[in-house]
C-alpha cells in the first residue's frame, strides 16, 4: 500500500512538473506572439529610417549630423519611456561637409558626378579652375621634371577600367573572348599599377607626398566597385593622401572621361569646387538605452549597431538598418516586456568605421557590465534577413541560441544556418563554387568575444551589400540610400532579435564562457589564438 502511495505521489508529481512547464512554455509562446503581433501590425521601422536616413543624413564620426543622430535615439527612446543618454567616450576632429561642384569646361561643358573625400581640405571659394593631368609613370627623371609643372593643376590619381560594365553584365552578353581579356585587364591592374609606380623611382607613399608638395589644386581619385553607379567613399588617407589636400572622388564614368581625354593630350580643364568646415574637436559619443532588470538587474542583454555612417551616401544598409532594428526591438520589449528578467542594454556605437572604437570603448569602461552579459545581439551588414548565427567559439553556445530558435516563427527560423561552436572571428568563408576566400572584417560584436563573453552577429542575406557578394553596391558607397532597404526582411530581424533578447532575459542560467580549442590558422601553419582586445582610439586623428 506504501509503495502504491508513493507511486501515485510520483505521478502527480511528474503531471504537476508536465502541467508547469506545458504552462510556462504557453506563457512564453503568448510574449512571442504579441511580439510578432506588434512587430506586423505596428510597426515603426519606415518612420525611424525616414528620420534617421533622410532627414538626419550621413552621420560621420566628428560630423554635426552625427551628434543629431545621438540627440535623435536618445530623444527618439524618451518618446517611449525608456531611459537613455549619450555617453562620452572621447573626442574626434570635428569637419562638417559642404557643396561638391566639379565641372569640365573644355573640350566642352559638362557638370561630373562626385563628392569630396570625408575630411578632406577645401578648395578656394568658387573652386579652382585648371588642367586635369595624369601621372607620368616613363621613368624617375619624367617624374621629377612633371612634378615642377603641378602647380595649381588637378591631378588624375587612380587608374581607369577598361569597361564600365559590371562581369554579371558582361557574363550575360559578351562574347567569351571579350570577357577574357577584360578579365586579364582587371586582374593585373594592380601588378600593372604598381610596376608603373617604381618607374618614378618612389615607394607610393613618397610618390604621393611629392605630388602634395607640388602644390596641386586638387587629387582626383574613383573607387569604382564594380557596380553600376558605384563608388566607395573613404578619406583621403584611404589613398595615403594626407588632408591637406582637396580630393575628389569621380564617377567611373566622368573620371573616364577626363582620363581619355588627358591621355589623347586633349588637355582637359575642369572647375572643382569643394566646400567644407574644420570645427576643432568635439566630443565622441555612444547613445545607450535601457531597460532595468527586475529579478536580475546586474545581468545584461546588449543590442549592438553603430551609428556612424561613412561619406558615402546616406548609411541606409550600414548601418541605418542595424540601427533602426536594435530600436524597434526595444520599443517592442518596453510595450510587451516592460519588467525583464536581465537589464535590457541597447548600444549603439560611435566611431565603428575609424576602428570599432565606440564599443571598444564601451568594453574597457563597462567591465561589471560586460563580465555579468548573457548574450550580445549584433546587426551590421546590410538590409537582408537573417541567415547565418556563428556561436564564435563559445562550446555552449549551441544550447542556447538553439532552444531560443525554436519559439521563432518558422518562416524566419527556417532560413537561418548554424554553425555552432564557430570561430571567435573567422578567416576564410566558402563561395557558391567551393572556393575558399578570405572572409571580410568585423564589426562590435568582436570586442565582446574578443573579452571572452558571448557576442553573436546576425549575419544577413547579402542584397548586393558587398559581404558575400562581389558587388559592392551599398557597403561604404554613395548609392547606401533609404530605397536600398528591404524592410519586410528589417521587419524579419526585429521580430527574430525581440524574441531572442526576451528568452535570454527570461533564461534560468547566464550562458557559460567555455571555449572551443581553435583550428590551424591555414596562413601560419599554427594554431588559431582567440582575438585580442582593440585599444580604443579616443582622440581623433589628423587624417582619420
Amino acid at each position: 500500500m506504501e509503495k502504491l502511495t508513493l507511486m501515485k505521489n510520483h505521478i502527480t508529481l511528474f503531471l504537476l512538473l508536465i502541467a508547469f512547464n506545458l504552462s510556462f512554455s504557453q506563457s512564453k509562446l503568448q510574449i512571442v506572439n504579441q511580439i510578432v503581433s506588434e512587430a506586423e501590425n505596428n510597426s515603426q521601422l519606415e518612420t525611424l529610417a525616414h528620420e534617421l536616413v533622410d532627414q538626419i543624413g550621413p552621420r560621420l564620426t566628428g560630423t554635426p549630423q552625427m551628434q543629431l543622430a545621438h540627440d535623435w535615439v536618445v530623444n527618439t527612446y524618451a518618446k517611449w519611456n525608456i531611459e537613455a543618454e549619450n555617453e562620452q567616450f572621447g573626442q574626434w576632429r570635428a569637419w562638417e561637409r559642404g557643396i561638391s561642384h566639379m565641372d569640365m569646361m573644355t573640350p566642352w561643358v559638362k557638370s561630373l558626378e562626385g563628392q569630396q573625400l570625408s575630411w578632406s581640405a577645401s578648395t578656394k571659394k568658387n573652386g579652382v579652375l585648371a588642367e586635369a593631368v595624369l601621372i607620368p609613370y616613363e621613368s624617375k627623371e619624367v617624374f621629377d621634371k612633371w612634378l615642377k609643372t603641378i602647380k595649381g593643376k588637378h591631378i588624375l590619381l587612380s587608374e581607369t577600367d577598361i569597361s564600365g560594365r559590371p562581369d554579371y553584365d558582361l557574363e550575360r552578353w559578351a562574347k567569351e573572348s571579350t570577357l577574357e581579356e577584360i578579365r586579364r585587364y582587371r586582374i593585373t591592374a594592380r601588378s600593372r599599377y604598381v610596376r608603373n609606380q617604381r618607374k618614378t623611382g618612389y615607394s607610393r607613399r613618397d610618390m604621393i607626398s611629392a605630388i602634395e608638395d607640388a602644390k596641386p589644386a586638387s587629387i582626383l581619385t574613383s573607387n569604382w566597385r564594380g557596380g553600376f553607379g558605384t563608388n566607395t567613399i573613404f578619406s583621403p588617407g584611404y589613398y595615403g593622401i594626407s588632408s591637406k589636400t582637396p580630393t575628389v572622388d569621380l564617377s567611373m564614368e566622368d573620371y573616364g572621361l577626363l582620363y581619355r581625354l588627358a591621355q589623347s593630350n586633349q588637355k582637359p580643364t575642369l572647375n572643382v569646387n569643394l566646400q567644407s568646415k574644420e570645427l576643432g574637436k568635439v566630443p565622441t559619443y555612444n547613445s545607450i538605452a535601457k531597460i532595468e532588470g527586475i529579478e536580475k538587474p546586474n545581468e545584461y542583454i546588449i543590442l549592438s549597431a553603430h551609428l556612424d555612417t561613412t561619406g558615402g551616401g546616406t548609411g541606409a544598409t550600414d548601418n541605418g538598418t542595424g540601427t533602426i532594428v536594435m530600436m524597434e526591438a526595444m520599443r517592442i520589449l518596453k510595450k510587451i516586456y516592460p519588467n525583464p528578467k536581465r537589464t535590457i542594454i541597447a548600444g549603439h556605437w560611435g566611431a565603428e568605421e575609424q576602428g570599432l572604437n565606440g564599443s571598444s570603448a564601451f568594453v574597457e569602461d563597462n567591465p561589471e557590465i560586460v563580465n555579468n552579459l548573457q548574450a550580445l545581439f549584433n546587426q551590421d551588414n546590410g538590409t537582408g534577413r537573417t541567415v547565418q548565427i556563428s556561436g564564435h567559439g563559445f562550446t555552449e553556445a549551441y544550447r542556447f541560441i538553439g532552444d531560443w530558435l525554436q519559439y521563432v516563427p518558422s518562416e524566419i527560423r527556417n532560413e537561418i544556418e548554424t554553425d555552432f561552436p564557430g570561430v571567435p572571428i573567422p578567416l576564410f568563408q566558402k563561395e557558391s563554387n567551393g572556393r575558399m576566400v578570405r572572409a571580410g572584417g568585423s564589426s562590435d560584436w568582436r570586442n565582446f568575444v574578443s573579452s571572452g563573453v558571448p557576442g553573436f552577429n546576425l549575419t544577413s542575406l547579402d542584397f548586393s551589400y558587398g559581404g558575400k557578394s562581389k558587388y559592392f553596391y551599398t557597403w561604404h558607397t554613395n548609392r547606401d540610400t533609404y530605397d536600398k532597404i528591404v524592410f519586410d526582411d528589417v521587419r524579419d530581424n526585429v521580430i527574430l532579435v525581440a524574441i531572442l533578447t526576451y528568452l535570454a532575459s527570461e533564461e534560468e542560467e547566464l550562458m557559460p564562457r567555455d571555449r572551443r580549442v581553435l583550428p590551424i590558422n591555414p596562413l601560419t601553419g599554427e594554431r588559431g589564438k582567440w582575438p585580442a582586445l582593440r585599444i580604443p582610439n579616443r582622440d581623433g586623428s589628423e587624417d582619420n
